[in-house]
């Protein structure tokens, strides 16, 4: 189609039409509505007994063990990971294969059989005990008092999780240029300065992205320490009210439920920090001051 402006004429663009496009959307919203309906009409989803047990206090207990078992062992692992990094490049020798053994290990193993041993810590040492060479047994006690089903969950998952966020965590420090601390130590900035100014922000844009995929799957993974056994989370609640009333189906829905309601919660925080490390690389963030009104 031509146009004609001051005797100039020129083409006038046509958008183009995706007919596909809107066939193959229009598809998926029928599938996504009938399968919505399919469910929604299922008399053996038991929806009464979904809503009924949603908010049940041995639910809500289980979800309160989940959370404190992903954030304190998440804490713990974010803590060995960083060591696992600084020992892993250092210069020694010992202490960097000691680092890689350690991930060899973890990350070599299921989660699973990890959690089992851990269980069953107290059956293979009875005691812990310390002996000093001079003053002997200073302590003495049993292993099951002090290593508890929450203690064997908390450290299964913690030593496990802090094999992977090391590699996370190296791999984001190698990405940042060595040329900028070169830099940054030549205009006097000291080590620690450079270290929390320069390399720490910079690595954290390759770090929260998969770390947060690491806190989404910790939250799933607490469903496992029934194998210390730890008989406290959601997924045992969710089990016992299930056993209860003989009504697996409906209890699996609350536990999903609330599996998805809490990692939404930790998707919208993992967005959040992704644009605050972004801000001057994502072009979506705007680094520009607001304008004032008056």
């Amino acid at each position: 189609m031509k146009s004609q402006i001051a005797g100039v004429e020129f083409n006038r663009p046509i958008p183009v039409r995706h007919y596909g496009r809107w066939i193959i959307t229009m598809l998926l919203i029928a599938l996504a509505l009938v399968t919505a309906r399919s469910i929604a009409v299922n008399p053996n989803f038991h929806w009464d007994v979904v809503g009924e047990y949603l908010f049940n206090p041995q639910i809500l207990s289980g979800i309160g063990w989940t959370l404190a078992l992903t954030v304190v062992a998440m804490a713990v692992s974010i803590l060995l990971a960083a060591t696992l990094v600084v020992m892993r490049s250092s210069g020694n020798p010992v202490m960097a294969s000691i680092s890689w053994l350690w991930v060899w290990f973890f990350r070599g193993t299921p989660v699973y059989t990890q959690l089992v041993f851990w269980g069953l810590l107290a059956v293979l040492y009875p005691r812990m005990s310390l002996n000093l060479p001079i003053f002997g047994e200073v302590f003495s006690a049993p292993t099951k008092d002090l290593f508890t089903p929450a203690m064997a969950a908390l450290v299964g998952l913690a030593f496990n999780e802090a094999a992977y966020l090391a590699e996370i965590f190296r791999a984001g420090f190698k990405a940042v240029d060595q040329g900028q601390t070169e830099a940054a130590e030549a205009l006097g900035m000291r080590r620690m300065k450079v270290m929390f100014r320069i390399i720490i922000p910079q690595a954290m844009r390759m770090i929260i992205p998969p770390t947060g995929n690491e806190t989404i799957g910790m939250l799933k993974t607490t469903s496992l320490v029934l194998a210390v056994p730890f008989a406290y989370d959601l997924t045992f609640a969710a089990n016992t009210v299930a056993n209860r009333l003989y009504m697996p189906v409906p209890l699996l829905v609350v536990a999903g439920i609330w599996y998805l309601t809490i990692t939404s919660v930790l998707m919208w925080g993992q967005y959040h920090l992704e644009r605050h490390f972004g801000r001057g690389t994502d072009r979506s963030v705007s680094t520009a001051a607001p304008e004032k009104t008056t």
